[in-house]
């Protein structure tokens, strides 16, 4: 199917999921993920969050290509734009203000651009930008993260890899998103016995917490190639031991899925070596942030990449998993591939219009194949465009619905 990316991405989230504190009841990873039908409402609140740097940008482009793509399919779409991150902060001395939660809450999905930016740098760590997308996604309480990382057969020359590494590489990096060290207490700042100032963090899993986004890696990976790598550090760390050890019990249910194990400082030198040698990855917060960032390096560029964050009930968060680019903010420079297609995951996954989603996908590919390229992916013989222009290229290709085809 030319109008799915051609890669596996789009089509690997299972029906359901089984909770782990039940055998014997499924249950869905919000109907955004079960969604394989059309849904009945065509109405629909989304809340945008711009955020920071590029974000609003590109943000903007994906509103544009969402609007046009719902008034062609008979969809109405609400949005309400609210504050995160280093923006909020500005406005109201927090990164994530009462009323964005509250709001995004209510929302049937929320579509992020990018938070962050060296001008909070310096901020005490509650009031940094990043705090605010901890908060946000722990308020959703969103565990589960999908990042696909799919080289283009339009763009495997704009990887930093040699083609016979990077072509034909498709994988999905399922990351735990609300535990570990990252919202592991306790945590702090105290002195040590020596009188020397330290800095603590603690790394900490519950056997739940593991054992639902095990499930969730593993229905992926039945649908997709049949493999599942789970990375940990179990030679050293205690809470990578009950990882793997809670991984390896379920993988009884799971007889189709070949299991594997690896630790992470291996898994980020294989991901750079042989990286077609991975289709699912699972593994912790931590690991996963790095690892889905050095996974998407591969594909050319972290402009061309989406993400869902999804959890048992609830509204799916979906944003690009690049940064806030300060650098080339407000310049016009920004890759708005990336949001176009959470936007696409939003659709799909977030209200179950699969049609419609399908239809932005296929604009991408068709937008790829004409040659239109932001500066991070451009190469010879392609056409250099901004952030705006592209954005009224996938418009176009949005309202032709042209079934894409392999190859520029």
């Amino acid at each position: 199917m030319a109008a799915c990316l051609q890669t596996h991405f789009l089509k690997t989230i299972p029906f359901q999921f089984r909770s782990s504190t039940s055998s014997s009841k499924p249950t869905s990873l919000r109907c955004t993920c079960s969604a394989a039908t059309p849904s009945t409402k065509k109405s629909y609140k989304i809340t945008l969050l711009p955020g920071d740097g590029i974000g609003p940008e590109v943000v903007s482009v994906a509103k544009d290509v969402l609007l046009l793509t719902g008034s062609l399919h008979g969809i109405k779409l609400e949005f309400q734009e609210k504050l995160l991150g280093g923006a909020a902060f500005e406005a109201t001395g927090v990164p994530l203000p009462d009323d964005t939660l509250s709001v995004s809450k209510q929302s049937d999905a929320i579509l992020l651009g990018a938070i962050g930016g060296y001008k909070w740098d310096k901020n005490e760590k509650h009031l940094k930008p990043e705090t605010g997308l901890l908060q946000l996604r722990e308020g959703l309480q969103v565990f589960a993260n999908l990042r696909p990382a799919t080289v283009f057969p339009q763009l495997v020359d704009a990887s930093t890899l040699k083609r016979e590494i990077a072509e034909g590489v498709d994988l999905m990096v399922v990351r735990e998103l609300t535990g570990g060290i990252y919202f592991g207490k306790p945590r702090g700042f105290g002195t040590n016995e020596q009188g020397q100032e330290i800095g603590f963090n603690t790394e900490i899993y519950a056997a739940h917490e593991i054992d639902r986004i095990a499930r969730v890696a593993f229905n992926i990976a039945r649908k997709r190639g049949g493999k599942l790598c789970s990375v940990d550090k179990a030679n050293v760390l205690e809470a990578s031991m009950l990882w793997r050890k809670r991984v390896t019990a379920l993988a009884e249910e799971y007889p189709d899925v070949e299991l594997s194990h690896m630790y992470v400082d291996n898994a980020a030198m294989q991901l750079i070596r042989y990286p077609k040698q991975f289709d699912t990855i699972v593994t912790n917060n931590i690991f996963g942030d790095i690892l889905s960032d050095e996974a998407s390096m591969i594909t050319g560029s972290i402009g061309m990449l989406p993400s869902a964050s999804l959890g048992d009930s609830g509204p799916g968060l979906f944003e690009p998993i690049h940064g806030s680019a300060p650098d080339i903010a407000g310049q016009d420079k920004a890759n708005p591939f990336a949001t176009v297609l959470s936007a696409a995951m939003l659709l799909k996954y977030g209200l179950g219009e699969v049609e419609a989603a399908e239809r932005i996908e296929s604009a991408v590919l068709e937008t790829l194949n004409k040659g239109f390229r932001t500066a991070d992916i451009y190469s010879a013989g392609t056409k250099l465009v901004g952030c705006k222009q592209l954005g009224e290229e996938i418009l176009k290709s949005v309202e032709s619905h042209v079934p894409a085809t392999v190859g520029v």
